[in-house]
């Protein structure tokens, strides 16, 4: 009985990852957390779009150089 409980977990799990079905990560690396230089983010003042390299940071905020003047 316990067998064919476990033969039908390994098939359904092979069915599952065989239709492109992906496990969920428990921990994410501060790589993933990490933002590209490419980014867009928005300027808390004006709103506009900058990316992460042109914006500039206070407080855990992004801002464009016209705001932060």
């Amino acid at each position: 009985m316990i067998l064919k409980l476990i033969i039908f977990a390994v098939v359904g799990v092979l069915i599952y990852r065989f239709f492109g079905g992906k496990f969920p990560k428990f921990s994410r690396t501060s790589e993933e957390k990490r933002l590209d230089k490419d980014t867009l983010v928005e300027c808390e003042k004006c709103h506009t779009y900058i990316t992460v390299k042109e914006s500039i940071i206070v407080n855990g905020k992004y801002y464009c150089d016209e705001c932060v003047v």
